[in-house]
């Protein structure tokens, strides 16, 4: 009989730069290969959703959020998130019975090093009260989207020529 092969995974405490982008996989350094079977994995999630993610996404469709969309079972890098929303750098999980936490958290984490935030949100309160949920996701696009404009004029104060003509004071 032969040795089976086991999956070994690095202790996410270890990384603590976010992944260097190349042009390999679509800008992430994945391959072609894990990307179609991700996507893949992806398609079939949204044949077959839950009753949590369909009534979440139907919100969403019937919500005028502006520029701001969720895409639902989305890929991002390597991690499969249930609702994602590109322009913000937000996602969304919804926490179901018999998820792994341990592998949530380190999809988390390594979504949070490349500037994505992770907000999650149980299945059983999606069902439940339907309106809270729907404000604390507002109330996190909010805060994504001032954090947002902080960064941008932190990197334009930063980033400003030095000269004769910007120094009015």
């Amino acid at each position: 009989m032969s040795d089976k092969k086991t999956l070994k995974l690095r202790d996410p405490s270890e990384t603590t730069s976010p992944p260097a982008l190349k042009k390999k996989g679509r800008g992430w350094e994945i391959s072609e290969s894990r990307l179609d079977a991700l996507h893949e994995q992806a398609r079939v999630l949204r044949r077959h959703s839950s009753e949590a993610h369909k009534a979440l996404a139907a919100r969403f469709a019937k919500a005028d959020l502006g520029r701001y969309a969720f895409t639902r079972h989305a890929v991002v890098g390597s991690a499969l998130v249930d609702f994602n929303c590109h322009n913000l750098g937000m996602a969304i999980a919804i926490d179901e019975e018999g998820v792994s936490e341990a592998i949530s958290h380190r999809r988390d984490k390594s979504l949070e090093a490349v500037g994505i935030r992770v907000m999650h949100i149980s299945a059983s309160e999606i069902l439940d009260d339907m309106d809270t949920v729907l404000q604390r996701i507002t109330a996190g696009m909010r805060a994504r989207i001032a954090d947002k404009q902080q960064a941008r004029r932190e990197h334009h104060r930063n980033s400003a020529p030095r000269g004769r003509f910007t120094d009015r004071t």
